[in-house]
């Protein structure tokens, strides 16, 4: 598949995004150290944003140029990258904040290390959709569909950053070391996969799918964001005694418990009771398109044949 020529803007955008966090988190890094030892961060953290940004300048392009298709696969690869080299430098600011627990650690700054990554993380996420650029979602109740399900992406990466939050936030009481080694990395993994997952998804909507193709977002979500947040928050307050569980964000997860429950329970309903030639209908791969016309199809000049849309044609259209 050709792709087309990239969005100019989407691809500025996107770099000033992940440039433009990635900056805020060198100088984090840079005024944790004093001393020769800043001259040396400095330098680290310079040479690896030269070799980033020209990594991102050929991944930006190609994701860009998916803004107007079906496709996200150039997304998930700058979603991998830009993830992965947040968060490595995301856990030595923790061991960072860690180490100055006991010391003169500004919260005024940990909040807004906090404030950075709930807006840059999914507004990236949300701009490597570009919902309102999608060129073959022509009706305004599948695009609708699509941004109830980025919202709930969106929530489900605010929830797995609070957790991570929690750990560099001004606290009471610590965590023991495997605690908070596991909280970490265990939220790291799901902030490179899960979003992955619902970009996969997205780029089967320019296509003909069966509703079963498109639950592996929320039975993952459900799974591991959901249960597993609640349990996790349960044990820190029973365990541990940590007074800074998001209360938020349990009743976030417990709504979401409900709500997808009844989401399966209605699906299954529902494919109960379709009958087995409409299932048959809706498991069928598309037809492949023509671009020659076929040699006895009628001109449309001919006479006694109607012009009007195709039924073929309004049904994808919806």
């Amino acid at each position: 598949m050709v792709l087309p020529p990239p969005d100019r803007r989407h691809v500025c955008l996107t770099t000033l995004v992940i440039m433009g966090s990635m900056a805020v988190m060198d100088a984090y890094l840079v005024e944790q150290n004093q001393g020769p030892r800043k001259v040396g961060v400095c330098i680290i953290v310079l040479v690896g944003d030269v070799c980033f940004l020209l990594v991102l300048r050929y991944v930006a392009v190609w994701a860009g140029a998916e803004v107007r298709t079906a496709r996200r696969g150039y997304a998930m690869v700058l979603w991998f990258l830009y993830i992965f080299a947040l968060e490595i430098k995301l856990y030595f600011i923790f061991q960072s904040y860690k180490a100055a627990r006991r010391g003169a650690a500004d919260p005024l700054a940990r909040k807004a290390l906090t404030l950075l990554l709930s807006v840059c993380v999914p507004g990236l996420f949300l701009l490597l959709v570009a919902l309102d650029r999608m060129e073959y979602v022509r009706t305004f109740r599948k695009r609708e569909d699509l941004r109830g399900r980025l919202f709930w992406v969106a929530l489900d990466l605010l929830d797995l950053l609070d957790m991570q939050a929690s750990l560099w936030e001004p606290p009471r009481t610590a965590l023991p070391l495997w605690a908070e080694g596991l909280t970490f990395f265990y939220c790291y993994a799901l902030l490179l996969v899960l979003p992955c997952v619902a970009l996969s998804e997205v780029s089967m909507q320019g296509e003909r799918v069966a509703p079963q193709k498109m639950m592996l977002y929320p039975v993952l979500s459900l799974a591991t964001v959901n249960v597993v947040a609640v349990l996790a928050r349960a044990a820190n307050m029973a365990l541990f005694r940590d007074s800074r569980v998001s209360a938020i964000f349990v009743g976030k997860n417990v709504v979401a418990l409900a709500t997808k429950a009844c989401t399966f329970l209605e699906y299954r309903r529902q494919v109960r009771d379709l009958p087995p030639p409409a299932l048959a209908l809706e498991l069928q791969p598309p037809a492949p398109r023509r671009n020659s016309v076929p040699p006895h199809a009628p001109l449309h000049g001919q006479p006694g044949r109607p012009h009007g849309p195709s039924p073929t044609r309004d049904a994808l259209d919806t």
